[in-house]
């Protein structure tokens, strides 16, 4: 069985969404593309915005990693601004978004106001209160590797609903099989069923 792995930064990785790096060129499979907090260069952002703009081909699935993070040199009212661009662009291409959130989830959650697309906190890792407010308010959460040992992780993953969450391997190195077998373990599952819901919450993501 093929699993799909939501977000990752392996280009042999093919049946998932490839994380584009600022300045790549796209490849002919899946990817999002974004301008990540950590990579905003103030002194060539709108360098930075034609190049997203201008490689949004066919297989551009998502607009991110792109968020708030607390812990970049880069000042706060900055990200943000840049944050809200890709967000009206995300509206206007009607893609879904890959959120990339470091402490900042409250302020994430204000700006959902603002988008028409879905948006996908990647990599959730944090406390329930935090993926209950995320979930209330509309969010879906992609789970990763933590998922295998964490049991405070794992007791929020099985409290989140099935058609609210993705699986993905980000920039850790171990098979995203190893994630599905889990999660369908956690979840009560077969993994045909897992696969099927996972593919079926693309699908809505992808038609907003």
């Amino acid at each position: 069985m093929d699993f799909f792995d939501f977000h990752h930064h392996k280009k042999y990785i093919t049946n998932g969404i490839y994380n584009l790096n600022i300045e790549q060129i796209p490849p002919d499979f899946p990817y999002s593309i974004g301008i990540h907090p950590q990579d905003i260069d103030v002194n060539n952002l709108e360098q930075q915005f034609l190049w997203m703009k201008s490689m949004m081909f066919q297989n551009c699935f998502a607009i991110g990693e792109c968020g708030l993070d607390s812990l970049v040199s880069i000042d706060q009212k900055i990200q943000e601004d840049v944050f809200l661009r890709q967000i009206r662009i995300a509206n206007e291409v009607k893609k879904p978004m890959i959120i990339h959130c470091v402490r900042k989830f409250y302020e994430v959650i204000s700006f959902k106001k603002k988008a028409e697309q879905p948006m996908i906190i990647h990599g959730f890792n944090k406390k329930r209160q935090i993926a209950e407010d995320l979930l209330a308010n509309n969010f879906y959460l992609s789970f990763g590797k933590a998922v295998l040992y964490n049991l405070s992780l794992q007791d929020i993953l099985k409290n989140t609903p099935l058609n609210k969450f993705f699986l993905e391997t980000d920039n850790e190195d171990f098979n995203i099989e190893e994630l599905y077998d889990k999660v369908s373990e956690i979840k009560g599952i077969s993994l045909e069923q897992l696969n099927e819901q996972i593919l079926e919450n693309l699908h809505s993501i992808k038609n907003g």
